[in-house]
């Protein structure tokens, strides 16, 4: 049996489904061993709703699936995977429970059955309120049209039925053959819509199929993490991801109770976002984030800054919209005004009618107003934690002098955030506020809006600052060291709108920005775009996915059309997910069907042909970055090969683990992974990150680092190529050297030994990256 390594060296996350359960994760073992893979990272494993896809939907009472396995199956997962040295890591959602089907979900079916005198009402974020005089009634946001409710059916078992929804009746309150609007009447419950100002519980984000549990109650901690408790009792995991942290009401004191369930030595990784310029609070009991900001540096690192000039005049000449950062700003703000007020009115209220508790005296309509100008300008996800406090309290007068005349509220509003700890349950409303407008304002409906350039478009970047100096990728890097050395380093993720593979094609788009230019004037005389701005975003993205050898075939068609209805319904700009314009949508579905075939698709072919290339080598070189960059690389199924998925589900295909390899990608993560292997010293806690010294007049393109164990030389040397677009050829690559440090390195692909001052086309050829390790007899 192999020894689990202490600290990980590498995470691969597999997505469970009916289809590929535990018994199929078993038969990849040996992959992922020849990978050099140390932790397998499982998403969630909990029944979910029938039918499930992601598991993200668990429902009560928590226990193993048993579609995947169950209890038994799991174990022999766990056994099998210890047996050759790969640990388990699982995927935990305490936020939030699938409700979609009461008749699956029994804490949810007893609260709509006796409404607030359920025993389970208190596990839930209920707001009931008084209707018709009835007061304690709990609105449901499941109405889409007015004339839904003529829809509204009673089944056979007592149960509602109203589209997808599947809701329980109180006892005695429905018989057979009665009439369901009746029957509706008597319940503790009526139906509303999303938008409504007054909804009954609080969603995760905006999706009414999600239901948020107060997992800062003990009672459901304990309810919720009993299976957890048993699986560390059994020693069946060595750690866990936490899904969407900041939907918790108290994340430090949860992080505290989960910290000790599972123990001082098991690995905890927290799904945070973060600003650019915000850090993770080094006094949280975790190992680190999921990686979106370490994602955000490597693609920054990548992204052309001259081109992202051209790219904006460009991106102003189809669209009429500038894409620079002060019109960003000003169009960031905008979008979380009307999302604040369109999808979150209620959280709004929430937030205001707890403010205004710390301050009784205060007219609320002052206290709203504030809280309101106050969620619109913040840079940091979540207001209340405690490294966050000075810039909150500088947006908070920053606020105050563009609102004159709401001083009492920014008053009240001031102390809530001085001195949070006193005022809980205000400090965890407004920030709850201030992160789903940021969620869904910006991720969700923003990075469908805009498209100078989507590749900068991506969980924790920001298209306002695409890239980055070398100099701050460099510093960044050795705080990661210093600080979250086994943090997680993501690529490509399951919630990734786009995978790393192609947003590293769409970021070659910056290196050619006038062939580019000549490309989309071309398109747009050929086949003009009913939608231009829409259009723009979608051209990106197919020719992100477009094939490097051929033209579209039906499948990738498909999911090219998928995408483009999921994009135009996020944007919300010509249709919507509540109101689909098919009409709308059809048009723009046409227009993308005539881009892949004839002169459209020739011309597409040959701006792919000049892009592809590049594309590849640095997707290559990103990922020799994360593999051996501070932290822990965390790869995604199928990304070990080239990966070209758009956003869920299209990430969520199924994988074919029967590719070859020796594929390019394959050879070079288990290269870097067996020389983690040899020096995990040199890259867990004990780790350094030494930034190396490029010379020449094209030192720009190289991008390299050491890594060794603190107070002993570095071993391991990476050198990666980025905008390779302009840097090729060995002319180009003879004008770019870097310093060494001391000793003979040996090249780990070519066996190639290098020592001090060396070319870049000498110690790359026409490769993008070299990983170097110190020679043997050093």
């Amino acid at each position: 049996m192999n020894r689990i390594p202490r600290e990980p060296i590498a995470t691969y996350r597999v997505q469970l489904t009916p289809d590929f359960t535990f018994a199929e994760v078993v038969g990849i073992l040996d992959d992922l061993v020849e990978l050099g893979i140390s932790h397998l990272y499982l998403s969630p494993v909990l029944t979910a709703m029938p039918g499930s896809q992601h598991g993200y939907d668990w429902v009560p009472p928590a226990r193993l699936s048993a579609v995947l396995g169950g209890l038994d199956g799991f174990r022999l997962l766990r056994g099998l995977a210890r047996a050759v040295g790969i640990g388990v890591l699982i995927d935990i959602v305490p936020n939030h429970v699938g409700i979609r089907d009461a008749r699956h979900n029994p804490w949810w079916a007893d609260v709509l059955r006796f409404g607030a005198d359920s025993e389970y009402a208190g596990y839930f974020d209920l707001h009931p309120v008084q209707v018709d005089g009835i007061d304690q009634v709990i609105l449901l946001p499941y109405l889409g049209r007015d004339d839904d409710l003529a829809e509204l059916t009673l089944d056979d078992d007592g149960y509602l039925h109203l589209h997808e929804w599947v809701m329980a009746t109180a006892p005695g309150s429905a018989s057979p053959g009665d009439d369901p609007t009746v029957v509706l009447e008597r319940q503790h419950y009526r139906f509303t819509s999303s938008s409504d100002a007054f909804l009954g519980y609080r969603r995760f984000l905006d999706i009414n199929e999600l239901a948020v549990l107060r997992t800062e109650i003990a009672q459901v901690f304990d309810a919720t993490h009993g299976w957890l408790r048993e699986l560390v009792a059994e020693d069946l995991i060595d750690g866990v991801r936490v899904d969407h942290l900041d939907g918790l009401a108290d994340p430090p004191t949860y992080l505290a109770r989960l910290r000790s369930l599972i123990g001082p030595e098991r690995l905890i990784y927290v799904e945070k976002g973060l600003a650019v310029d915000e850090e993770l609070d080094p006094r949280l009991p975790i190992n680190g984030t999921t990686g979106y900001e370490q994602l955000q540096l490597i693609e920054a690192a990548f992204t052309a800054p001259p081109g992202i000039i051209e790219l904006d005049e460009i991106y102003r000449w189809v669209t009429g919209f500038h894409g620079d950062d002060q019109r960003l700003a000003v169009a960031a703000r905008q979008l979380r005004e009307e999302t604040m007020r369109s999808s979150f009115s209620t959280r709004l209220r929430w937030a205001s009618q707890a403010v205004s508790a710390v301050a009784p005296s205060v007219p609320p309509y002052l206290v709203e107003q504030a809280v309101a100008a106050f969620i619109v300008p913040l840079t940091v996800n979540r207001p209340d934690y405690p490294q966050a406090r000075e810039t909150v309290l500088e947006v908070i007068e920053h606020a105050r002098a563009a609102l004159p005349g709401a001083d009492a509220g920014f008053d009240a509003l001031r102390t809530v955030f001085s001195h949070p700890d006193d005022h809980p349950e205000a400090a965890f409303r407004v920030s709850d506020l201030a992160s789903v407008v940021s969620t869904k304002a910006i991720e969700n409906v923003g990075f469908h809006r805009t498209a100078r350039l989507i590749s900068a478009q991506e969980l924790g970047c920001n298209p306002r600052r695409p890239t980055v100096s070398r100099s701050m990728f460099h510093e960044r890097n050795r705080q990661r060291a210093a600080v979250w050395p086994l943090s997680l380093t993501a690529i490509s993720t399951h919630d990734t709108k786009r995978s790393g593979d192609v947003r590293a094609r769409i970021a070659v788009i910056a290196q050619v920005p006038q062939r580019w230019h000549i490309l989309v004037r071309s398109l747009w005389r050929l086949t003009p775009p009913p939608h231009e701005r829409t259009a723009y975003l979608l051209l990106q993205n197919i020719v992100g996915t477009w094939p490097a050898d051929g033209i579209p075939d039906a499948a990738l068609a498909q999911r090219l059309a998928a995408y483009t209805t999921k994009a135009m319904r996020e944007a919300a700009v010509i249709t919507s997910w509540a109101e689909p314009n098919i009409a709308a949508e059809q048009e723009t579905l046409d227009w993308v069907a005539g881009l892949l075939t004839g002169e459209p698709a020739t011309q597409i072919s040959a701006f792919v042909d000049l892009i592809a290339g590049p594309g590849r080598d640095e997707a290559l070189a990103r990922t020799a970055i994360a593999l051996l960059g501070p932290g822990v690389a965390d790869i995604y199924q199928g990304s070990q090969w080239w990966f070209d998925a758009l956003t869920d589900p299209d990430n969520r295909r199924p994988v074919d683990y029967g590719q070859c390899h020796d594929h390019p990608k394959f050879v070079l993560i288990s290269q870097a992974l067996a020389l983690r292997r040899r020096h995990p010293e040199a890259f867990g806690r004990t780790g350094t990150y030494l930034a190396l010294i490029g010379r020449g007049e094209r030192r720009r393109h190289l991008l390299a680092f050491a890594r060794g164990e603190k107070g002993q030389p570095p071993v391991v040397v990476v050198v990666a190529a980025r905008m390779t677009q302009t840097f090729r050829t060995g002319a180009d690559r003879a004008e770019a050297a870097v310093d060494l440090p001391a000793g003979r390195w040996r090249d780990v692909q070519t066996d190639a030994v290098h020592s001090g001052f060396v070319r870049a086309d000498h110690l790359l050829g026409d490769r993008s990256v070299a990983i170097l390790e110190r020679a043997a007899d050093e």
